[in-house]
Formats: C-alpha cells, structure tokens, sequence
C-alpha cells in the first residue's frame, strides 16, 4: 500500500493514504454519529513511571495524551501563525521580555474553578519552582530568566523576563505549558506526576475520569467545552478511551479487527498492510531528529578524531533505508527538515566513508587489533558503552544492530545496554555512559539550548564551550527570525564538524485511523485533535 510521507517546511499538513480491509464489526466501539465512544491505541509504556504530568514530564507521549484536558493560552497553526485561544489577545514588548495576555472571561476548569490570570500564575510559577523538578516545561519558560507573572487584572497576566525570550509565544502554545486547576495545584500537585480522576484536572474538551496503569485512560466529554482554538464546542464524542498496548502488533491488530478506531506510532514497516477502510495519516516530526549523542566527557569520546569516525563509520543511508522501507529520511543535521531554520547545505555533505574512518582512527593512535579485530591503543579497546531507555521498537533495535555491525568493521566496539527507566537514569544523571539516543519533537530551533549548552537539561554529550553558549543565548534573545535562522545555521555547521550529536533519521508520527472515524484533526507534531471528530 502506498502511504504518503511528506518532508515539508512549515506550513505542516497531514497526508493521507488509503488502503483497504473492512473493519470487523464484532469486537467495534460504539456507535453513534455525535456521541459514542472511540477507542484510541497508543504505546504509551512509560505514562505509569511518573510521566502522566506534561509539565514535568519529557516524553512527546505525556503530551500527546493530556493535550484532551490542557488547553494553552495561543494555538499554532500550520503555517507557523498563532490562534488566540485561552488567551483573546496579547502583546509583545519590542525586547521580546514582556509577554500580555488578555483572557477570556468565561472559561472554568472541569472542577468548577474559573480560569482567570491567578490560575495562569499559579502553573507558571509551579513549573519554574525547583521543587517541580521540570525540565522541558522549565526550559520553555525561560528557565533563569523567568523574571516572574504578575496578575493585572482578573483577566489580563504579564510575564516577564529578565533578557529577551523570543520563543516563549511558542511554548504557550503546547500542553507543556498548559493549565491545571489552581484547586489541583494547592490540594495535590504532588500526585500529578502519577495522574488520575480528580488530579489531573483541566479546562480542555476532555475530563480525565478514570486511569488504570498501564492499561487504559478513560477521558469523558466536557459539556460545558465552548473554548476551542477555532470555536469548536463540546466534543461530538462522548468518551475517548485510550488504550495502552506498547507492542506495535497489538496496535496494528487492534485497529484491522475494528476494537480501536485509530492507533499511534505505527512503525513503517506495519503500516503498508492495514487494508481496505483504514487511512494512513504520516506527519514528519519537526525538531531533533532521532540521534546519538556521544558523551565527550567520559571515555573514548573525548577525542574529536574518534567522534568524526564513529560518524563516518556508519552507514546509516542503507540502514534507514532497509529498515524504514524507505519511508523515514535519512537526517543530516541537528534540525529535522521540518523545522525553521534548517540548514539544507549539509545534505550529502558527509556520507558514509569506512577508509576515513580507518584514517582518523589510525591518527588517534588506535592502531593495534586484539583476536576480535577490535582496536587497541595503551592496551585499552577502543569500546564505547551505548545505554538505551525501554521500551525498544523492534525497528530501532535493528538499527543499533546495523551500527554496531558497521563500526565493527573498522575496529570500534559499541556494547549496548537496554535499561528500565530507574536504571538508565542512574546512569543517565552522573553522565556515566558513552553514548546514548533520542529524537525531540519541537519547532523553535531553542531547544538546541537543551542539548548543546553548557547548562543545558538535556546535553547527554557534556558539551562546554562557551563560544557554542554565546550563540545560544543570542539566539534565544534575537526577535529577528533572519538573524535566529542565521545562528542556528552556524550551530548546525558546528556540530557536523566537532560530533557532538550525530543525527540518524527524521521520524514520522504515523496514525492509523479507522473508517468509522470522521473529524480528525492534527497539530503541528502529528498527534491527534478531537475536537470535531465523530464516529459513525
């Protein structure tokens, strides 16, 4: 089957395929054509270790899911603009450090709670208080240079920054920043991290009303929704149950027998042969691409020399391409090629190259080979330690495989260790690892301060240079988007030399939606909007 995967540049849209096979209709959902249920599955294996919180939490998934309960101040449209949504209008100072919302005036949490400039307060400061313990969410307010919200008026809130912040519109845009009832936050903040009826409580078109770990969320409609984005009223579906089933067989088989009417991150090689009725909708991600992130300050990547080769000694083109069906782009850079500021030059500009490799391998002084053609320098291996979080999928297990089989070829050992989240993030927090792996989902280049400043939550490769600082912190203080896209080029181009990160491929997210299915809606990272969906 045929399923369109677009590389695209802001505007972003979903595309869609159609294949075939009629759903069963024994084991379906209810039905009816405004009400009934629709039953969506997702992967969703590590909501229950603390993540049901988007404003703690890192993983896309904590958002994709309470996206039904947490609406934002403004909503981001496919051609980049804002849409006024909590809040009816704003304003920007000319430093870009004074940000004003006007809210709407008849908005109330599923609790009974008004939504007012005291309850967007009270989520800005919880997110930027220490004792939250957020990153992302932190990160996107501004981390140190969050100067504070100040209440106006009942309706009317301005937050200010100690430097120019130009990608805080942004950030309000996303469920990371979006809203709790200020009742939740003074009653039972500690427990949001874990989730449920009556914690997780916000004014979106959706109330969280039952949650049973690593099993199912059940989100029913709130009547009183009459807020959306672009007007939308209360859902036409009355329950939303989420499934979460972490193997990629379970989701597909679950959406081809017609027991859920749409499911979430089919891996490519599954998404061909769904059948007759069922529509394949593919939106690359825009941000990180998925990557390995080689830590500079621990063992044998400390040398320069080493990274480039260990980058040069990948082939990672035919490994995508055998392994993704040709369906995942190969990436080139820091910066997805759906993201703003995408530096195109770099495509192709350092492919595959085992004889230089082997050079710069041999100018580094690893020179000698043990009996199992491993490298050696100092009587050391030249062996690098590559701990991955589970779940692993199937697709990127085969990956690792192809890496680790070509990096052997040219003498270099990766070992890889697949942990549980507590036991990677003891590893992960001293830095005590040579390499690792993620993508990140975003659309302001910002969150290379993340993975590439000295102080940044997310750099896995301990990178200290404060040239590469220097430019960060300009070009999360520039309002001029000419002169952003400038930087972040530089940034790009550095990386590809020095080998912090070495990017692999460009994901999409790929959602299966049943025939039953009518209204769905994406935003700008590919995860499902219900607000004007029907089942029928």
């Amino acid at each position: 089957m045929p399923i369109s995967f677009l590389r695209r540049a802001i505007p972003l849209g979903a595309t869609v395929a159609v294949s075939a096979l009629l759903l069963s209709s024994c084991a379906a959902p209810s039905s009816e054509s405004d009400g009934g249920e629709l039953v969506w599955s997702i992967e969703g294996a590590n909501l229950s270790a603390g993540h049901m919180d988007p404003q703690v939490s890192q993983l896309d998934v904590s958002g994709m899911v309470q996206r039904s309960v947490l609406d934002s101040l403004v909503f981001q449209e496919d051609d980049g603009s804002f849409t006024p949504w909590l809040a009816k209008e704003w304003t920007v100072s000319d430093d870009s450090t004074e940000y004003t919302f006007v809210l709407r005036d008849d908005v109330t949490f599923t609790d009974g709670e008004p939504f007012d400039a005291e309850a967007v307060k009270a989520n800005f400061d919880r997110i930027v208080d220490p004792e939250t313990e957020s990153a992302q969410a932190a990160s996107m307010m501004g981390a140190d240079f969050y100067e504070g919200t100040e209440v106006v008026d009942e309706h009317t809130v301005k937050v200010s920054f100690t430097q120019p912040y130009a990608p805080f519109l942004q950030a309000t845009s996303t469920p990371q920043l979006g809203f709790y009832s200020p009742a939740v936050l003074e009653e039972s903040a500690d427990q949001l991290k874990a989730g449920g009826a009556g914690i997780t409580v916000g004014t979106g078109p959706f109330e969280l009303t039952e949650y049973t770990p690593d099993q199912e969320i059940v989100y029913t409609r709130n009547d009183d929704y009459a807020w959306g984005p672009h007007g939308e009223k209360a859902p036409k579906v009355e329950t939303l149950r989420v499934e979460i089933q972490p193997e990629a067989s379970v989701r597909t088989g679950v959406i081809e027998s017609g027991e859920a009417d749409l499911a979430s991150n089919i891996p490519p090689n599954l998404a061909g042969d769904l059948g007759d009725g069922i529509t394949v909708d593919s939106i690359e991600y825009p941000g990180l691409p998925y990557s390995l992130y080689l830590n500079e300050k621990y063992g044998v990547f400390a040398d320069e020399k080493v990274r480039q080769a260990f980058a040069l000694g990948i082939d990672v083109d035919a490994a995508v391409e055998e392994i993704f069906f040709g369906q995942f782009p190969r990436a080139w850079s820091v910066l997805g090629s759906t993201t703003p500021g995408y530096d195109a030059s770099l495509e192709g500009a350092r492919p595959f190259d085992a004889d230089a490799a082997n050079t710069l391998l041999d100018e580094a002084g690893w020179t000698e080979r043990d009996s199992d053609g491993i490298r050696m320098k100092d009587g050391e291996r030249l062996s690098a330690r590559w701990i991955a979080w589970t779940p692993v999928p199937d697709d990127r297990a085969a990956l690792a495989n192809a890496i680790q089989s070509d990096l052997k070829t040219i003498g270099f050992e990766v070992v890889r260790e697949t942990l549980e989240p507590g036991a990677y993030n003891e590893q992960y927090e001293p830095k005590t690892f040579d390499l690792t792996d993620w993508g990140f989902s975003g659309v302001d280049p910002d969150f290379l301060r993340a993975h590439l400043h000295t102080e940044g939550f997310q750099n896995a490769s301990q990178v200290t240079d404060p040239e590469i600082d220097a430019l960060l912190e300009q070009a999360v203080a520039s309002n001029d988007q000419d002169q952003r896209n400038e930087i972040y080029t530089q940034l790009q181009e550095w990386n590809a030399d020095y080998t912090a990160i070495v990017p692999l491929y460009s994901p999409s997210a790929i959602t299966a939606v049943g025939e039953r299915v009518d209204g769905l809606a994406y935003d700008l990272y590919g995860r499902p909007l219900f607000y004007d969906v029907s089942v029928g």
